[in-house]
Order: C-alpha cells, then structure tokens, then sequence
C-alpha cells in the first residue's frame, strides 16, 4: 500500500477517571482495574504528513521535556502500526500540544491514538475500529480510550472497553499540581499500603463500579447524581506521596466545587461543577488559592478523537 498525498490532522481529547478501582497485581506486571473513563475538551492535534522517514516535533505551550524519539508514545504508534500494516514507517509527525506532560490526564496515550489513526489514514491501510483498537491496547492502558472519547468503562488494564450510553456534559475544573507524580509509584505506594492493611484489596474491581451507580450516574447526565459516585482507590497512594495535594482538593471544595477528586494517578484534581458559569468561578478561586500550578475550565463526556484533511 502507498502514501496518500497530503497530510492528516487528528485533534485527541484528555481523559479524567470519574472512578478508579484497582485490584490486585498480575503476573505480566500490571494491575487489574475498572475504571470509568471521560474525555474532557483540552486537546493535543498531531499533523501526519508524507516522509521519506519517521520524524517527530513538538510545539505548543506544553511542549517542554517531551521527546521527539522513540520515548514518545506516538513515535512507538507510528512504528507498531508500519510494522503491522507492511508499510514502511515514513511519516513527519508533528504535535501542538496543550494536554499537561505527567499529570495524569493521559496526553502521551491521546497523542499515540491521533498517531494511529493519522497515519491509518495517510498510509491508506483503512484498519478497522477493532484492529486500532487491538494495537492501541499494546502501546498503554489509556490508549484505547483515546481512540473513542466521550465515557466508556474500562476493564482489564482498561483497554477494554464499554462506551456508556445515554450521557450527558458535565463541567469540571482540573487543577495541575506544581509537582509530578510518577504512575508506578502510586500503584507501588498502594500496594504497600494493602500490604500493611491500611488499604483493602479488590478481588474483582469490576464489582466496585457496578456496585457505585456511577455508571448510571454518566449516563443520566446529572452531575449533583455523578458526585456523590466519584471514588479513586488510588488517591490515599497519591496523597502519602503528594501531601500538598490535600490542600488542592480542599481549596477546591472552598472554591465551590460538587466534588472533588484525584484523577488516576495524579496529581491533577478534577472539580465536577454544576454547570460552565460555577466552573468559571471555581476556576478563579483556584487560580488565587495558590495550591496549583494551572488550572483549565472544561467539558465532559462529549469529546473524542476528529480525523479531518
């Protein structure tokens, strides 16, 4: 198959957990979870372009530290997929990213999704939903998600995946904390935590997100319904390590917020509001509480990945 003319834009939303359950370890080295999933409306756009080989650049305000190698997700996307199609991996790649680097929000997985269907379409491969989707589950965890937007339940390392349907748009306000918070570490810290009995563990997660209504929660588009469902087994893991995070959350619930959360593994909070007008608010609040470091206003449960020319 060759090269289409041209190039291929794909704009991939940021993700936040609404819940996050974690069982135990497994033997390849990763968790079994159940978590729900919800795109939010703060984007990375990759551009694909024909090449005479695999290049990668990025720009845009959350640029900074991110490699432009095969360190980068989408790099490793743009590889695996040549590999699978029979294709020679020859593509400029280019990121504007605004999705904050290690903060939880999963950008380098939306930046490897956009790859995988920007250059699907530009090496004319025209894989199917499910097969990308099989791909996207090699690369990471969130990759999957990224590929289909709005809400979806995840199972297993949460690649797979069941969109929840019927929802409506919520409004959050995501507070970035001036640190990072390694993922590997959260987990660590909460095993260690089972270990010495502070924390439970899950023999079955899945039974934790059935069990909560959240998913009934998203789907009935209600947010005051949806807070009182947000949970994350990972938040007391993210607070022993990240104890400035406390003092986010709590400047949060000051500022006016339903709920307030640690999304995944941190250390960004996720604030659900009432509505877009108690977001700006919240958002002004957390701006002048001094507790993070950015703070962006934003939407729930419409956003997914657009593939144009």
């Amino acid at each position: 198959m060759s090269q289409t003319a041209g190039q291929v834009r794909v704009r991939a939303p940021a993700k936040i957990n609404l819940q996050l359950a974690v069982g135990p370890l497994r033997p390849d080295g990763f968790h079994e979870i159940a978590t729900v999933f919800q795109a939010i409306d703060l984007f990375d756009v990759l551009t694909a372009a024909p090449a005479r080989s695999l290049t990668l650049r990025v720009h845009g305000d959350q640029s900074a530290g991110v490699p432009t190698d095969d360190r980068n997700l989408a790099w490793r996307a743009a590889r695996l997929l040549a590999d699978h199609g029979g294709v020679p991996a020859c593509a400029e790649l280019v990121i504007d990213k605004h999705i904050p680097v290690a903060a939880g929000l999963a950008g380098g997985s939306a930046d490897a999704a956009a790859a995988l269907l920007a250059c699907n379409e530009l090496w004319n491969l025209n894989l199917p939903d499910d097969e990308l989707a099989e791909l996207a589950g090699r690369l990471g965890s969130d990759v999957a998600f990224a590929l289909i937007g709005r809400s979806a339940v995840g199972a297993g390392r949460g690649e797979h995946l069941t969109p929840i349907q019927g929802q409506g748009q919520f409004h959050w306000v995501l507070a970035a904390a001036y640190g990072e918070l390694s993922t590997p570490a959260v987990y660590a810290e909460l095993d260690r935590q089972r270990a010495c009995g502070v924390a439970e563990t899950l023999d079955w997660p899945m039974k934790a997100v059935e069990s909560s209504g959240v998913i009934a929660a998203v789907a009935s588009g209600d947010p005051l319904l949806l807070s009182s469902r947000l949970t994350n087994d990972l938040q007391p893991a993210a607070l022993t390590l990240a104890p400035y995070l406390g003092k986010t959350l709590a400047a949060g619930l000051e500022g006016g917020a339903l709920a307030g959360i640690v999304s995944g593994s941190g250390p960004t909070c996720a604030f659900l509001t009432s509505d877009g007008e108690q977001a700006g608010k919240l958002a002004e609040s957390l701006i002048g509480s001094g507790t993070c470091r950015q703070v962006y206003s934003v939407a729930g449960g419409t956003a997914e990945a657009v593939v144009s020319r």
